[in-house]
């Protein structure tokens, strides 16, 4: 059956006992629920292939309106929403599977990159309308977050826009600087400027480097 979100958060890595984009899915979830929306949320490996597979697998079997993936950036001072994935793998630290690819295409026969098709734009007013400290950001890197979110681009793009899926990424920062709870309310506020608006706003989230 059709729902409208699904969305997803990935298992703690590099040594953590948490993951801050998980505990924001998990938090957002029930709110969304709550206001009416079908929704599907997933917590995903942090290996790289297989996090992809797992994603993919959740937007075959529930064919949502929109696909939010979230990821963690620690070091970032704000939830931003990713403008673009690239064709690339290159580890600075193992996955959680032992891989530690460098310089590897995540799809062979895959272009250079995607844009997202969420309207970022939009989804960072939404969450600084909430005084949730937010910002387009123009890299998701190249670990697994990028691998994610260059396949589902991949997938969408394949499916072609007759499907009516949209879908993109998410980072959120860690605890310390944007709380779980209030990276939850960010993202449900993202989720919902991006389920009524189909065309971004023209504003600029630009940066020079």
């Amino acid at each position: 059956m059709a729902i409208d979100v699904l969305l997803s958060g990935f298992e703690p890595f590099d040594g953590a006992a948490r993951n801050e984009s998980w505990d924001a899915v998990r938090h957002a979830t029930p709110v969304l629920l709550d206001r009416g929306m079908s929704v599907a949320s997933i917590e995903l490996p942090v290996v790289f292939g297989a996090g992809a597979d797992a994603l993919l697998a959740e937007v075959t079997a529930h064919a949502p309106r929109l696909v939010v993936a979230t990821g963690l950036a620690a070091g970032r001072q704000a939830i931003t929403p990713e403008r673009v994935a690239i064709n690339i793998q290159d580890a600075r630290i193992p996955d959680n599977a032992g891989a530690s690819p460098v310089d590897r295409p995540s799809l062979e026969s895959g272009p250079v990159g995607y844009f997202s098709t969420l309207p970022i734009k939009a989804m960072v007013e939404a969450a600084s309308a909430l005084g949730v400290a937010a910002s387009v950001s123009q890299t998701a890197g190249t670990f697994v977050c990028n691998d994610v979110f260059y396949r589902l681009c991949h997938a969408l793009q394949a499916d072609g826009p007759d499907a009516g899926i949209r879908g993109g990424f998410v980072h959120v920062p860690s605890a310390d600087v944007i709380d779980p709870e209030d990276a939850a309310r960010a993202l449900v506020a993202m989720v919902e400027a991006a389920l009524g608006t189909r065309e971004d706003l023209a504003i600029t989230g630009g940066r020079e480097s």
